[in-house]
């Protein structure tokens, strides 16, 4: 069973920055063959895919996010990171970590062999 825990959000102002970690218990051997990416929900709104990585570091964005956001990983450590730059206030919401080895996942297609950490809040507030 594939266990995801996030860590890293809180409240910052417009303009400011956060990094976001996604701590996967995944075998390290396998880890690798999962895409890794991080979805968002703000308040009223449905969820929307944010950014992906595949094991070799490929990464797909958002347009809303694409050159103020970072998807990385350490396979050796088994955790994602998500750097997100000049957050504006409409970038608020519960942010999910999420784990697929479906080749759809990588772009941001969740499906039922997806994995879901619970979530930690991002506030962009002045």
């Amino acid at each position: 069973q594939v266990q995801l825990v996030e860590s890293g959000g809180g409240s910052v102002q417009p303009g400011g920055s956060l990094r976001l970690s996604c701590e996967a218990s995944i075998p390290t051997p396998t880890y690798r063959m999962y895409y890794m990416a991080w979805f968002r929900q703000g308040s009223g709104k449905e969820r929307e895919g944010v950014a992906s990585i595949d094991a070799v570091s490929g990464a797909r964005y958002a347009d809303s996010v694409k050159g103020r956001f970072t998807i990385s990983r350490d396979n050796a450590k088994k955790i994602a990171y998500l750097q997100m730059n000049s957050l504006k206030p409409e970038d608020t919401g519960m942010y999910y970590c999420a784990a697929d080895r479906a080749p759809q996942f990588f772009r941001l297609t969740p499906g039922s062999s997806t994995y879901w950490g619970q979530g930690t809040q991002v506030t962009v507030t002045s």
